[in-house]
């Protein structure tokens, strides 16, 4: 039996050859990763939006300017609607999961409202929607190339311009991307 490594806290990074308009280039920050499958987060897709648009849609007074003007990321294709804030546990918050002792995600109000009046985290990105795999289904396409993977840089996620952030990860793994042929090959 082959033993299967998860890739919890790990960034999953797109091969050129990944033609799947949601993947396209991208960079997923792993959140879990079991026998029952995975779930990451996109984090190099900036959208038109930023959070003060978003805390205002839901009713939450802001007076941090700082936060009003943070980007909001596209996720991933699941469930778009749903909310989620990568950042540093610098305390408890009602719906986190702590995936390593520097690093969490939230999905609860408590901390868009902490972030509206500069009581949140200092580093932070926030996400709409998520992306998701079956069990097996990661490993498959892992078999298949389509990925590349390394463990989570922080800097990337927190210092790192998106633009940016597809090519310095694969560069963190000694990979220039743009060498890559699009054929996928095994020998």
């Amino acid at each position: 039996m082959i033993e299967t490594t998860y890739l919890t806290n790990h960034f999953l990074i797109a091969m050129p050859n990944l033609m799947d308009p949601n993947f396209f280039h991208s960079v997923t920050y792993i959140c879990m990763h079991n026998e029952d499958g995975a779930m990451g987060i996109i984090i190099n897709r900036p959208m038109n939006v930023d959070l003060g648009d978003i805390l205002e849609h839901m009713e939450i007074e802001s007076t941090n300017l700082v936060a009003n003007r943070l980007p909001i990321f596209a996720g991933g294709p699941v469930q778009r609607e749903r909310g989620f804030v990568i950042h540093q546990p610098n305390e408890q918050w009602d719906a986190m999961l702590t995936i390593e002792d520097n690093i969490a995600v939230t999905t609860s109000r408590d901390i868009l409202s902490a972030l509206a009046t500069g009581k949140g985290p200092e580093q932070v990105l926030v996400a709409l929607g998520y992306a998701g795999w079956a069990p097996g289904q990661l490993e498959q396409e892992m078999v298949e190339n389509a990925w590349l993977s390394i463990p989570a840089d922080f800097d990337i996620i927190f210092d790192t311009p998106p633009e940016k952030r597809w090519e310095t990860a694969a560069k963190r793994l000694g990979v220039d991307l743009t060498l890559l042929s699009s054929e996928a090959g095994h020998s």
